[in-house]
């Protein structure tokens, strides 16, 4: 199966400093077919102004991936750990048993960046953050992987059983890849693609399950995010 999220039909909130679509239900976008795609909790495509953000507030038993699209974003939280992720780069952050944390857009540009939250399989653990650069030309063609549940995978080490992908892929290509008919995957493409045949447009979410095989053809240069989780 897969069903094709557009863009436009996404929740939306506008705050000034932060322009928000939200692919699940999240703040005061509700809609009960939209709460979750598997463990797949939470997925906000955020447009943050310049010298602004997100000011400090809690987070428990969630684990939290933030990829860069533009610009950059500064975290830092009650652990001590503070650390700068640019654009094409991912930060974790494991809210286990309790963090409080801040992100801000220090820079002079807007910053635009996808916040996804997975459902923790390790309730109460300690919490942890950590970040990562992952040069876009390393994956041109091909996913790589940059973050999952698995420590010995060289990646960004979170506590589910999911991973988080990331490729970008020029016109006229295609990217296989192949998938557990059992599992859940959600795909956001930064251009037009097709998904085994299923048209997408840029920023559409696609929720994939059922498939043992996803196929990816370029219409315009892309950059592809795609999680897989149980």
């Amino acid at each position: 199966m897969i069903e094709i999220r557009k863009f436009d039909s996404l929740g939306h909130a506008d705050h000034g400093w932060l322009n928000a679509r939200h692919h699940f239900s999240f703040a005061d976008y509700h809609d009960p077919r939209r709460m979750s795609w598997g463990a797949i909790r939470v997925w906000n495509d955020d447009q943050i102004a310049a010298k602004s953000g997100f000011p400090p507030h809690p987070h428990r038993d969630m684990e939290i991936v933030t990829y860069v699209r533009t610009g950059a974003i500064t975290h830092q939280d009650s652990m001590g750990n503070k650390g700068r992720t640019g654009a094409g780069d991912v930060q974790v952050m494991s809210a286990g048993s309790g963090v409080v944390h801040a992100e801000y857009n220090l820079e002079d540009e807007q910053t635009t960046l996808f916040q996804i939250w997975i459902e923790t399989d390790k309730p109460g653990a300690q919490p942890a953050w950590g970040a990562k650069p992952f040069p876009k030309d390393v994956r041109n063609g091909s996913f790589q992987l940059l973050a999952s549940g698995n420590e010995a995978d060289g990646a960004l080490t979170i506590n589910a059983d999911a991973r988080v992908l990331g490729a970008t892929v020029k016109a006229g290509d295609t990217i296989d890849i192949d998938a557990d008919p059992n599992r859940h995957l959600y795909l956001v493409p930064s251009g037009k693609v097709r998904v085994n045949g299923v048209e997408a447009g840029p920023r559409d979410g696609v929720a994939i399950t059922g498939e043992d095989k996803v196929s990816i053809a370029a219409e315009d240069d892309s950059e592809l995010v795609l999680v897989d989780a149980r």
